[in-house]
């Protein structure tokens, strides 16, 4: 129902669409937009140079050499009472000529090369990198300088020869961008639905690789510049008294020591369009990576606590306290897709998270972390740990992370930097939270290692992450997380890229752990094996919301929730030989289709008209134990009749 998509428990949140475009991305960006402002004016000034420069910039007033800034002339004047200001505008159109040239010339060449050779592969992929890398290697400048000598100090001929020059390696950028594109799921799904090459070139390949191409572009455009004005620093182009932005910077140095001024508006303006080519660049690159989201400001990712309206088994002095709990994503934080989650975590308790992908688990736990990312923020709720609100301060967060709160993600290889090896990256996590010398952390990280069962910490230390198994980087992983000696340690999914000997292997070292420091462990999990055996109480998460939270015993053997009766029953572990396993028809609503009832009620059993007229509130069940259920007298009647 998306008419009520955005009635999420006891509070509404109206529903926003997040798609925002890059040009709405691009003009959230005010540096940028200011360096875009800077540009155009540069750029519309040197075009209407006739109409608006005050003076002839070629026509000398001696009587007027070398002046400050005036009314007359609002730059000062030149040595030889040339006015500035007229020279700067006249000279803008040799200069930014020049560079819109020499731009234009790379993008001709590198954008149809760097895009044919990575989607054509094979053969021609290989011929033409080789003569890439041949162009590559000829030295530019003394190419350039020959087109100068031979083509009678043309800058236009200079300016086409660096464009040429630089296509090469533009080319190879361009190749890189669309090869990562082109591997891409829906790249294969326009191929094998029968698209042409050139459709799915230009419709589904080049518009992804389009910020990669606009940031080259601002940055090689800065860096033209300054080809461009050097060479009319060193007299090449057009001759005395042709305005010239390097030209000018020539003359100024001539007389720096005695009218330094000169040097002010001369040298500034060169600076300002650089430095505009390149903050307009950063911007381009941060727009495109916001391009399908709108971003949001620091200070918005978090709201004060709310009044708490959800039922909770209180543990006496929590570590982590969550109340109330809510999750938006998109603009405005419209979308929900965490709703009122409370719950508690015990010092030294292992709690475990459970539910399908899509159910929230993750978000909830990156929600402790203050690791959304993109538009997620926390519309609603209280996050406490060891009596420190971490919802609206983001220094009590920065100080939790670490020391207090560890973090083990479930891609143990992505988590590990590539470009460092192993020992590196733990010894800086060590020296940050001890701040200690590089020879002890070097010591302690051994000791961490071999705290998580690594047979050879010293080969281990020295390796790079992608010499390491997968088994041995959760290990490593783990040790980075124990470097700052956190009290808590969310464990997301930890065994999910392991095969069965290793996850054994992991769950063994994580207990072990648990009893040797006494550290408190949430762990977000879908498999009721990891449940058994490591937790000690868990929750149940469903669409967004806890729908059922008890001790493992309990859960396991007395289930009061249809959704956590129907995981039991579809766990592979209880397989029973020679009979179907059992599964849950359909799937977790998304967020914006969740009903205004249970959200479980379309795939439960037992629904009944009730279920679904208004939102289900979270009941205590029993002895420090919660269902989200009306039904559980029906359930229990049911399990008792011999149903799963």
């Amino acid at each position: 129902m998306r008419a009520a998509a955005a009635q999420t428990g006891s509070f509404a949140v109206p529903a926003r669409r997040t798609s925002t475009g890059f040009t709405a991305a691009l003009l959230r960006k005010p540096v940028a937009i200011a360096a875009l402002v800077v540009l155009i004016v540069l750029v519309v000034a040197a075009i209407a140079a006739p109409l608006i420069a005050p003076y002839d910039p070629i026509v000398q007033d001696t009587a007027a050499t070398r002046q400050g800034p005036s009314w007359v002339h609002l730059l000062g004047t030149d040595s030889l009472g040339r006015d500035l200001l007229s020279r700067l505008i006249w000279g803008g159109r040799d200069s930014l000529g020049g560079v819109a040239l020499a731009v234009a010339v790379m993008l001709v060449i590198a954008l149809p090369v760097g895009i044919t050779t990575a989607y054509a592969g094979g053969r021609v992929d290989r011929v033409i990198m080789s003569i890439i890398d041949i162009v590559m290697s000829v030295p530019t400048i003394i190419i350039t300088f020959a087109a100068l000598a031979i083509f009678a100090n043309s800058m236009t001929a200079a300016m086409i020869t660096v464009g040429v020059l630089a296509s090469a390696a533009f080319a190879r950028i361009f190749r890189s961008a669309v090869l990562a594109t082109r591997k891409e799921l829906f790249v294969s799904a326009a191929t094998v639905t029968g698209l042409r090459p050139f459709q799915i070139l230009t419709r589904h390949v080049l518009p992804h690789a389009t910020g990669v191409v606009l940031v080259q572009t601002s940055l090689f455009a800065a860096a033209t510049l300054g080809i461009q004005t050097g060479l009319s620093f060193l007299a090449f182009g057009p001759p005395p008294p042709a305005p010239t932005w390097g030209g000018m910077v020539a003359d100024a140095s001539k007389v720096l020591a005695t009218h330094p001024w000169m040097f002010v508006p001369t040298g500034g303006v060169i600076a300002v369009a650089t430095l505009a080519l390149g903050l307009l660049g950063d911007g381009i690159r941060d727009a495109n990576a916001e391009r399908f989201t709108a971003p949001i400001r620091t200070r918005d990712l978090f709201q004060k606590p709310a009044a708490v309206d959800s039922v909770v088994p209180t543990v006496a002095s929590p570590l982590l306290s969550v109340r109330d709990l809510s999750i938006g994503f998109g603009e405005h934080s419209g979308l929900t897709v965490v709703d009122a989650v409370s719950f508690d975590i015990a010092p030294g308790e292992i709690v475990g998270l459970v539910g399908e992908s899509g159910s929230g688990k993750t978000v909830t736990a990156l929600a402790v972390l203050g690791l959304l990312g993109g538009t997620g923020r926390i519309t609603r709720g209280s996050i406490t740990f060891d009596g420190l609100e971490l919802v609206g301060d983001l220094r009590a967060l920065a100080a939790t992370r670490g020391s207090g709160i560890g973090y083990v993600s479930q891609e143990p290889i992505t988590s590990l930097d590539p470009t460092f090896r192993v020992g590196s990256q733990l010894i800086e996590a060590v020296r940050h939270h001890d701040r200690c010398s590089r020879a002890v952390a070097r010591r302690r990280a051994l000791e961490l290692l071999a705290a998580v069962k690594i047979r050879e910490p010293e080969r281990v230390l020295r390796s790079y992450p992608h010499e390491i198994s997968g088994g041995m980087a959760q290990r490593v992983i783990i040790a980075r997380a124990l470097a700052g000696r956190p009290r808590l340690l969310i464990a997301d999914e930890p065994t999910t890229a392991l095969d069965v000997t290793v996850q054994a292997e992991v769950l063994t070292l994580l207990r072990t752990v648990q009893q040797e420091t006494g550290m408190a462990i949430l762990l977000v999990t879908h498999d009721w094996g990891v449940v058994a055996e490591t937790c000690s109480r868990a929750l149940v998460m469903y669409a967004g919301q806890i729908v059922e939270s008890a001790g493992v015993d309990d859960l396991l053997d007395r289930p009061r929730h249809p959704y956590t009766r129907a995981l039991l029953a579809s766990n592979p572990h209880g397989a029973r030989r020679g009979e179907t396993l059992p599964t849950i028809g359909g799937t977790v609503p998304s967020p914006a289709d969740w009903p205004v009832g249970c959200r479980f009620a379309a795939r439960c059993p037992l629904a009944v008209d009730e279920c679904r007229a208004a939102p289900i509130p979270l009941i205590e069940a029993g002895p420090a134990r919660t269902s989200r259920c009306i039904r559980i007298d029906a359930l229990i009647t049911d399990t008792a009749g011999g149903r799963p």
